[in-house]
């Protein structure tokens, strides 16, 4: 496939997923909070029907990146737990699976603490 074709795919399927965020954010009163959290479980539902990687490999990262991608990784780490451990893989799987990420997300905002003044927004 050509790279050019590769990129505009990646970035046509990763600035939908955005596209539907900023619609939510603009028409409905869902907090940031909870769209997060819907599409974290739409990647979840993915990768338990067996979807996630059919889109992964046409979208590439533009499914990936986003936190799409982190719900399905830590169900496929859930279901591969289960599989090794029992039951209780669940919850070992799913951590295993997503420890990278959960320790940059923690450490980056450490840092932007840090550095940056955060506050809430105002309504």
């Amino acid at each position: 496939m050509d790279i050019f074709l590769q990129y505009l795919i990646v970035f046509g399927v990763g600035g939908f997923v955005c596209l539907i965020a900023q619609i939510l954010i603009i028409r409905t009163r869902m907090t940031s909070a909870r769209i997060l959290v819907l599409f974290e479980l739409i990647g979840v539902l993915l990768q338990a029907v067996m979807l996630f990687d059919p889109i992964k490999e046409f979208a590439k990262s533009g499914i990936t990146v986003p936190i799409i991608g982190f719900g399905a990784s830590l169900a496929r780490g859930a279901m591969e737990g289960v599989k090794k451990y029992g039951i209780l893989g669940i919850f070992n799987g799913g951590l295993t699976a997503t420890a990278a990420g959960i320790a940059a997300a923690v450490g980056f905002g450490y840092i932007f603490a840090l550095i940056f003044r955060s506050h809430s927004k105002k309504s």
